[in-house]
């Protein structure tokens, strides 16, 4: 059976949620999933409960803080690169899905290099899902993708804060 490469984006919350349910039901078969969150350095609700789950390895690659999108740190961008190459790794392991969540957006502001996770895409196993989610997918990346849902926002307040247990 041959891999897809799924791409979640947009403006509307549910990107990250929807690759949370993709890994759960991958788990819930049986199967091996690695899950990489870029930009996301701090203890989530999706993260205690992920790692709890056997098949399921999930990794943070970002500061407990937020990244400075208009001017991300050299440390975030090391942060990201490390995440890429671990990425790479456990994509040579073959897991039947792999998520890389908030990897859209992390092109998008200059933490990765937008050939070098397009190179990537071409060249992983195409035995292994791939999952990727964010806001502001670029071109290549949708290019790149099987499949592409975008997920907007039609009412929601003018400020968000998000909520524990909810967003986190």
């Amino acid at each position: 059976m041959r891999g897809n490469i799924y791409l979640w984006t947009g403006n509307g919350w549910g990107k990250t949620t929807s690759a949370i349910g993709a890994a759960i039901r991958a788990a819930g078969h049986g199967y091996k999933v690695v899950f990489i969150q870029f930009m996301k350095g701090r203890m989530t609700g999706e993260y205690k409960l992920l790692s709890k789950i056997k098949t399921i390895d999930i990794h943070l690659f970002g500061r407990k803080g937020w990244v400075n999108l208009k001017r991300p740190s050299v440390a975030d961008k090391k942060r990201a690169q490390r995440g890429l190459e671990f990425a790479k790794q456990a994509a040579k392991k073959k897991p039947f899905l792999l998520v890389l969540d908030e990897i859209n957006l992390a092109v998008a502001v200059g933490l990765l290099k937008e050939n070098d996770v397009v190179d990537f895409l071409k060249s992983a196993d195409k035995k292994v899902h791939i999952y990727l989610t964010g806001r502001r997918a670029t071109s290549a990346l949708k290019k790149t993708a099987d499949f592409i849902n975008s997920v907007d926002m039609k009412k929601g307040p003018k400020k968000l804060a998000g909520e524990r247990g909810i967003d986190y």
